[in-house]
C-alpha cells in the first residue's frame, strides 16, 4: 500500500505492507531509531510520537493509518547537537538514567507544551506522565525537569529553535495548564 506523510518536516512516500506497524516503519525503514519499542501493547509509552499535534503510540498503529499525517519523532526536537529547552531541562535535572523511556516522555511533554497544557504542579505532571513507564528514575527528577520549564522558556513554547541562552530578556514564562479536581482532565 502507498503511504505519504510528513515526518519531522520531510515528505515521505513509501510502499508498505498493510500490517507494518508505524513504529517498525519509523525505526527500520526510515532509520529513525529514537522511537523505542518496549511492550508493543501501548502500555509503556516508549514509542510515543506526535501525530497531527497529538501524542500517539506508534506501536498501536499501522503505518498506512498515518497516510497524510504530520508525524514528529524525538529526532525533531534538537537541531544538530543543540538540545531544545525540554531536553536541556531533562539533562540539567538528571531526568534520565538508561534513557530507554526518554524519547516517549519527551514527546508526551512536548505535545503538552505545544498545546499550552503543561501541568502546573507535581500531581499534574505525574498524571501527564502516567502513560510513560520508567523503571530507573522513580520519576522525581523527570517531574522536576518538567516543572522547571515553567520558570523560563522561549524555544519550548513556540517550537522555535532559535533560543539564545544568554539572552534572558528573550525568554518568556510558560503558561501552565491548571489540573485539579473537577477540571475534567
Amino acid at each position: 500500500m502507498k503511504l505519504t506523510c510528513r515526518i519531522n518536516g520531510s515528505e515521505v512516500s513509501a510502499d508498505v505492507a498493510p500490517r507494518l506497524l508505524l513504529s517498525d516503519f519509523i525505526r527500520h525503514e526510515l532509520r529513525l531509531t529514537g522511537t523505542n519499542v518496549g511492550c508493543e501493547m501501548g502500555i509503556c509509552g516508549a514509542c510515543t510520537i506526535i501525530i497531527d499535534g497529538e501524542p500517539a503510540r506508534a506501536c498501536l498503529m499501522f503505518a498506512v493509518q498515518a497516510d497524510g499525517a504530520a508525524i514528529r519523532t524525538v529526532e525533531s526536537l534538537a537541531e544538530g547537537d543543540r538540545l531544545n529547552r525540554l531536553q536541556q531541562a531533562m539533562h540539567e535535572h538528571h531526568g534520565l538514567q538508561c534513557g530507554y523511556c526518554t524519547p516517549g516522555i519527551l514527546m508526551t511533554i512536548q505535545a503538552l507544551i505545544e498545546k499550552d497544557e503543561l501541568p502546573a504542579d507535581e500531581a499534574g505532571v505525574r498524571e501527564a506522565l502516567s502513560g510513560n513507564i520508567c523503571r530507573c528514575t522513580g520519576y522525581q527528577n523527570i517531574v522536576d525537569a518538567v516543572l522547571s520549564l515553567g520558570v523560563f522558556s522561549s524555544e519550548v513554547e513556540t517550537g522555535s529553535r532559535q533560543e539564545n541562552a544568554s539572552n534572558k530578556e528573550a525568554r518568556v514564562p510558560l503558561r501552565f495548564h491548571q489540573s485539579g479536581k473537577g477540571s475534567g482532565k
